[in-house]
This record gives structure tokens, sequence and C-alpha cells, in this order.
């Protein structure tokens, strides 16, 4: 800027103008590098507080949980409660017992006098349990046999089913795949336990190879489940990492009406569900809001219920971190959304009122979600999930037995991921298919209220014998 007047005060001024000018522009492009800095600072600070109850993390990588306030409990004393039903342990029948050993005096013990059993009395019983570590060892022999009528020499042969099992029999198999697939125990660490417990050595080739005859003893329990899954009307569906050698791969979980089925693959795409669940698939899935599920949605005739756990975590992770309208906006969502449970769990109470209430606050959360929507990116995106998927969110209060949250899920994922922080994976595709089938056929005797080392003995057996072992879901 320039009078060109000539007038020295006016130039004085122009110049302080100028000054002036440059500091602004200078402070304003400090403001504008301090926003920025501040908006990474801000971001970082909340993905750092992220934790299980605001965002899709596990409990486990909570380092430090917050200690939550104590209710007040009054006077209440530690242990079982005043009117609480005692549990005793029953005794076990006298026929049963393996022992009996009964105690008497001789002679009394005041006087020295002789004594005769009271039977009057009552009997004071303790009864101990133990177990006898040992091992049997039974040798199979071929022997010849000599025929004089046609003069011929004939071996009769050991039944297939022994020579099938080898060295280890039934019963120490169907151990160490207990102790390999519920245990999280290594191979070396099952040699240690056979050799400390049953004076038993056993070099890990030899245990690797027992494990490779019951993952293909229970092969066919796995392909039965695997195969149900189409026909179910409700699945629900999570997915966590594997390694594999170092390679970075997946296991999905599947769970259907008392049965789970787990699924090793180096794909988190939809084309695993394409091949697990075919394109003819019109049920039910449970699930979280990963890109996967909405591709395999519109290939296929079937519906989504979107995890509303997942959903109130990010709300909560939202709220926690914003200020102004975008927490406003987010407080308002949840307490709408705390409302229309609130209401599900009142439904004996509301009687006749309960299905107009229940429709009335499921709007007020969609009404909620899409009015007012502050300009920011998250709350955006949220607003924009119920826009589109708002159905599928809420499809589980039109649905009988559809859950809202993809728990069951998760839970059934947990005893997996554990599995891969113990054992560090799996080295080979023989492996992936040894867990795959024994964290199913775990998963399933759990649903099922089954032993797992029933299961594995019988399905030994009828291996060795050449036959199919029995279905571990009822028939018909």
């Amino acid at each position: 800027m320039s009078t060109g007047n000539g007038c020295p005060e006016c130039e004085r001024w122009e110049q302080r103008f100028n000054e002036l000018e440059r500091k602004f522009d200078a402070i304003v492009k400090q403001l504008s590098e301090t926003t920025a800095k501040l908006d990474e600072v801000s971001a970082k600070l909340a993905a750092a507080t992220k934790n299980s109850s605001n965002s899709s993390k596990p409990p486990s990588s909570d380092i430090v949980k917050p200690i939550r306030p104590r209710k007040p409990s009054g006077k209440r004393k530690k242990g079982g409660q005043k009117g609480h039903q005692r549990t005793v342990r029953p005794t076990v029948p006298e026929d049963e017992l393996q022992w009996l050993t009964q105690y008497s005096y001789e002679q009394c013990p005041c006087c020295g006098g002789p004594v005769t059993t009271d039977t009057d009395n009552p009997v004071s019983r303790l009864q101990q349990i133990e177990i006898v570590s040992r091992t049997e060892t039974t040798e199979h022999q071929s022997l010849a046999s000599h025929c004089a009528a046609c003069d011929k020499t004939v071996v009769c042969t050991i039944p297939p089913e022994v020579r099938k099992a080898g060295l280890c029999g039934v019963e120490l198999s169907s151990i160490i795949g207990f102790l390999k697939g519920t245990c999280h125990a290594s191979l070396s660490t099952i040699r240690k336990y056979l050799l400390d417990v049953y004076e038993l050595k056993l070099s890990r080739g030899q245990l690797a190879k027992i494990i490779n005859k019951i993952s293909q003893a229970i092969a066919p329990i796995y392909e039965d489940l695997l195969g149900s899954l189409r026909a179910q009307r409700i699945l629900n569906i999570d997915e966590t990492g594997h390694r594999d050698s170092g390679k970075r791969m997946w296991t999905w979980c599947f769970r259907g009406t008392g049965f789970t089925v787990f699924k090793i693959d180096a794909s988190r795409g939809s084309g695993v569900l394409l091949d697990v669940l075919g394109e003819e698939f019109n049920g039910i899935i449970g699930c979280d809001y990963f890109s996967a599920y909405h591709k395999y949605r519109g290939l296929t005739d079937c519906s989504i219920q979107f995890c509303f756990a997942h959903l109130i975590r990010e709300l909560r992770f939202l709220q926690e971190h914003s200020t102004g309208r975008t927490h406003g906006w987010s407080s308002r969502l949840l307490d709408a959304i705390r409302e229309m449970f609130g209401v599900i769990h009142r439904r004996e109470a509301l009687g006749r009122r309960f299905d107009g209430e229940l429709e009335d606050a499921a709007m007020e959360v969609l009404t909620r979600a899409r009015f007012r929507v502050p300009d920011d990116k998250k709350a955006r995106n949220l607003s924009k999930r119920f826009a589109n998927d708002g159905a599928s969110y809420l499809k589980f209060l039109t649905t009988p037995g559809l859950e809202p949250t993809n728990n069951i899920a998760e839970q059934a994922i947990r005893f997996v991921v554990i599995d891969r922080k113990v054992t560090q994976g799996s080295k080979s595709e023989g492996g992936q298919r040894w867990l795959e089938r024994i964290w199913t056929v775990l998963a399933t005797c759990s649903d099922q209220n089954k032993s797992l080392l029933d299961v594995l003995r019988t399905s030994l057996e009828h291996f060795f014998r050449g036959q199919r072992p029995p279905p571990l879901l009822p028939i018909g």
C-alpha cells in the first residue's frame, strides 16, 4: 500500500501498516500450524485412550482397567449368604468303590477292655479320590499255524484296527489330543507330561503323528457341521487374525443353533462367505459392520443384523472425545438407544402398550441419528449408517430368536485368541486343518454339553475300524 503523495507522516503510517500486516500473516500461519498439530495430537490421544468400553478392542487389551465404583453393600459378609442353598458333593455308592477301608478299636482306648462293633451308631465316612498313574502295554503277536491236511503254514494277521492305531492306543491318543486341543499344550509340554506322570517317553515326531490321526478321525464331524451352516436360519459370524509360519491369515467363526464351526483362510473377504455358505443362503447373519458382509449381502438373499454393541462403543468414543454439537448429538443418540432397550426390558410391565412404545422408541433412534448431524467426519459416517442400514440394526425387534449383538460369536472366538497367544498359531496346512477341526469339535461339545474326551475316544475307535464317527448334532 502506498499513498504516493510524498507526505512523511503518511509514509510512516504506511510502513507501520505493512509491518502489522506481516505480523498478522505470521500469527495466522502459526495459528494454523498449531491447530493442525493440536488436531494431530488430539487424534493420537483419542486413539491411545481406546479400550474395550468405547471401541471394538478386546477386554484383554486394556492394560490398566478403570476402577469401577463399588455399590454400597451394607454389612454383607464374604462367602455364602443367608438363605443360600448349600451344595454338597454326592457320595459314591458302595458298589462303585474300588477299595473300602474300615477303622475300629480292638480294645477300649479308655480302660483297655474288650470292645464289639456298634452297628446302631451312624458310620463316619470320608471318601478320597486318587488317580492311578500307570500305563498298560499290550503286545500283539501274529502267530503261524500249520495245517496237517493240506500241509500249509498260514500266519494270522493282526486286526487292522490294532495295526492302524499303532504305538498308542485309543485312550492314550485321546488324552494327547485333549492336551493339545484344549490345554494349548505344545508337543514338548505333552512329552514332558507323559514322561513325568506316566514314565512314558515319546518323541515329538510320534506325538505329531498321533495328532494327525486324531485330525483325520474328527474330519467327518467337521465336514458335517460345516455343511450344516447353509441350512441355518440365524448365523452369528466373526473373524480374528491367525499366524501360520509368520504369514497373516484369518480364523472365521460361524455360530449356529447348538454348534460352532471355525475355518482358517488366507482371505478376510466375502469369498470365504461364498465358499462356506454359498450363493443360495437366505438366512440372517449377525455380524459387525465389516465390508465383507455388505458385499456378501449384495450377492445373496441373506439379511443382516449389525451388532448394536459395536455401534454403542463407537458412540461412546465419540461422546468422550468431542465437544459442542458432536458431543450433544452422540449423547442424545445414546439416550435414545438406552430408552429403546429400556422399553424391551419393561415388556411384561407394559403389556399391550409394548408394541406401540417400542415402535416409537425405535423411530426416535432413527430420527436422532439423522437430525442435526454435526460437521464431524465420524458423526457423519455413523449417521450415514442409520440412513443406509437402519433396518439392519433394528431387525432384531421383529425377528424372534435374533440377538441385537454379535456377542455369542465373539465369546466363541475368545478361545481361539487365547490359543493364538499361547501357541503362536500353526506351521503348516495340516496344522491349520487340525486347529479348525479341534476348535470346532471342542466348541460344539460345549454347546451340546458333551465330553470332548469321550468324543475323541469314540471318533478314534471308529476311525481305526474304518467307520465314520457318530454325528455331534442330534438327528432329526
